[in-house]
C-alpha cells in the first residue's frame, strides 16, 4: 500500500524531533529568533499539518509565524517581608493558552485577514513558535470558494480574540461532550451571568 505525500511530509517532519536531529533543530530555532516575532511565510514549515488545518496554495491565503515566549506571568519581585508562596509571583499561569496569544498577535499585525487556524512547529528554553493561517475576506477566490466562504460570515469577525479557532474552542472546553460539560455551552461567561440573574429573581 503506498503512502500519500502528506503522510510523508509528516513522517519528515517527527524525524526534526529527534535526538539525531537535535543540533539541525537547534540552529533552525536560533534562526527564528533573529527574526522579527510575526513574520510572513512564502509556504508553511509543516505542510501536510497546514492543510488539514485548512491551508490552500491559492490566492487569498497567507502563513504567518509568530514567536511567543514560554512560561507564566511575568511578575515583579516584592521586596517586603513575607514568604516566598505569598508573593503572588510563582505559578501565576493565564487560562488563556500560548498558542491563543499567538493568533491574537498575528490577527492584530493584519487586522484586514481573519485567523483560520495555527499549529506548533518549534520551540527552546525561552520561546515557542508557531504558524497561523490567516485568509483574506476580501479576495474573489475566497469568496467564491464554498469551503472556505463561510468566513466571510458577520459572526467570524474576530475569530482569534473570541475563542472561535480550533485552539480557542479547546480553551473554552469546547472538546468536551456529555456529563461534566453542561456549563460549557453557549460559554462559561454566559452560564454565570445566568447563575447570577436566577439567584437575584429567587431573593424575595
Amino acid at each position: 500500500m503506498s503512502t500519500s505525500t502528506f503522510k510523508r511530509y509528516a513522517e519528515t517532519f517527527q524525524k526534526t524531533l529527534g535526538d539525531e536531529a537535535a543540533a539541525r533543530r537547534r540552529e533552525r530555532v536560533f534562526t527564528w529568533r533573529q527574526l522579527p516575532a510575526v513574520i510572513r511565510l512564502e509556504h508553511p514549515t509543516r505542510l501536510d499539518r497546514a492543510h488539514a488545518l485548512g491551508w490552500r496554495a491559492k490566492p487569498g491565503y497567507l502563513m504567518s509565524r509568530v514567536r511567543v515566549r514560554r512560561g507564566g506571568q511575568r511578575k515583579r519581585h516584592i521586596i517586603a517581608g513575607r514568604r516566598p508562596k505569598h508573593k503572588g509571583i510563582l505559578r501565576m499561569t493565564l487560562q488563556k493558552s500560548i498558542q491563543r496569544i499567538a493568533e491574537e498577535r498575528a490577527q492584530k499585525h493584519y487586522p484586514n485577514l481573519e485567523v483560520l487556524n495555527s499549529y506548533w512547529v518549534g520551540e527552546d528554553g525561552k520561546d515557542r513558535f508557531y504558524e497561523v493561517i490567516l485568509v483574506d475576506r476580501s479576495n474573489p477566490s475566497i469568496q467564491a470558494d464554498p469551503r472556505i466562504n463561510w468566513i466571510l460570515n458577520p459572526a467570524q469577525r474576530g475569530r482569534a480574540y473570541r475563542g472561535l479557532t480550533s485552539a480557542g474552542r479547546k480553551g473554552r472546553g469546547l472538546r468536551w461532550k456529555g456529563k461534566g460539560a453542561e456549563r460549557m455551552r453557549p460559554s462559561r461567561r454566559a452560564n454565570r451571568k445566568l447563575g447570577l440573574r436566577v439567584h437575584v429573581k429567587a431573593v424575595p
